[in-house]
């Protein structure tokens, strides 16, 4: 019989209510053992939600309990480095929500400890599973859009309040703020698609003020939005990266991928999120299933220089399920080539999330070779 690890949450907010308790009672070897909620009151408790598990008001008594395998950190993300060290120095294996940490520096620290150690640390990166990236994904490794010229991700939206919880509170030398809220996403997924890039530009807007800002002078002066161009010299590939929150739109653009022999379009978000939120769980029929008519087109390009435009069905291979699955293989086997998101590609990431904000300050292109 495989070994049960027990899991251990820290925070008991949205992340934990939907993307981790889900899918760690959905996961055969792993068994939700304890929880950490400074303080549960009536209509938000942790105890009154799981009163079989064991509960906790302070993070270190989680982490000192020798009966926890795991420890899964959802807090704001300028707490995620002290608890992920703390964790780890106590021989937990560690999965960090996103954003990982605010630099590549911690980042990789965090990763080198974790080998030292000889523990598991991931980063839930759960994007890389949504069904139209997979769908992206698919159609680039099978040759059906050719060489990639250019690739767009967008998270656009209407938003014109500014958010009251970490995500409008933190500076983005704290990890806070849309460049690593939305932006680690969509780095996340233009990485986990072609790698570093050659060199990096960025361009942080206040589209609610109307004015560019650098995000280098406190929450005043933060982006609420942002472009980044990623340039990967190798291939003549640029990825256009880009968050807004003023666009009215009523189908938001998700990916325009356009390669040598055809180009992909897709608009609207995978519906794992909205599911979850609406109540839906991981093992209902139906869930991460995306509606027929929201399906992406493809145009090919034929003999003579006519072009075919065709619906193309969404993948619907895998879910969040799928990142759990690995996640608990990866800590049963030990090995760091296992992980489905390693603390090393994390590091990777905020290297370039670091170039973007260097060009946002400076007004150049920043290499990254």
């Amino acid at each position: 019989m495989a070994k049960k690890f027990n899991v251990g949450v820290i925070g008991y907010g949205l992340s934990a209510k939907v993307f981790h308790i889900p899918f760690i009672n959905l996961t055969e070897d792993l068994v939700l053992h304890s929880i950490v909620q400074r303080s549960p009151r009536p209509g938000n408790s942790a105890p009154a939600d799981h009163p079989a598990v064991k509960h906790y008001t302070t993070t270190d008594a989680l982490i000192q309990d020798t009966e926890v395998d795991i420890v899964v950190v959802t807090t704001p993300p300028d707490t995620h480095f002290g608890l992920a060290r703390a964790s780890l120095l106590k021989g937990k294996h560690v999965l960090v929500e996103k954003p990982f940490v605010p630099t590549a520096a911690e980042a990789q620290e965090l990763a080198d400890l974790a080998r030292a150690q000889s523990r598991v640390l991931c980063v839930y990166q759960n994007r890389r599973w949504d069904s139209d990236f997979l769908t992206v994904r698919r159609l680039i490794a099978d040759g059906t859009l050719g060489r990639i010229v250019e690739f767009e991700t967008h998270f656009d939206r209407f938003r014109p309040n500014r958010p009251a919880d970490w995500k409008g509170n933190l500076s983005i030398k704290q990890g806070g703020g849309v460049v690593y809220d939305l932006g680690t996403h969509l780095i996340d997924q233009a990485f986990a698609l072609f790698g570093v890039p050659s060199a990096v530009s960025g361009f942080f807007v206040n589209q609610r003020e109307g004015r560019f800002v650098t995000g280098e002078g406190g929450l005043e002066h933060e982006p609420d939005s942002f472009t980044a161009i990623l340039r990967y010299k190798e291939t003549g590939t640029l990825v256009q990266v880009r968050v807004g929150v003023l666009s009215v739109e009523d189908e938001q653009t998700r990916y325009w991928v356009r390669g040598t022999k055809a180009s992909y379009h897709k608009s609207f978000l995978d519906p794992q999120e909205d599911q979850l939120r609406g109540g839906m769980k991981p093992s209902d029929t139906g869930f991460g299933v995306e509606d027929p008519s929201r399906a992406g087109t493809l145009c090919v390009a034929q003999e003579g220089g006519k072009v075919v435009r065709e619906t193309y069905p969404t993948v619907q291979a895998e879910t969040y399920s799928r990142f759990y699955e690995l996640f608990a293989k990866s800590v049963a086997s030990g090995k760091e080539e296992d992980v489905p998101v390693p603390a090393a590609q994390a590091a990777q990431v905020l290297r370039i999330i670091e170039a973007v904000r260097e060009s946002a300050k400076t007004g150049q292109e920043i290499s990254l070779t």
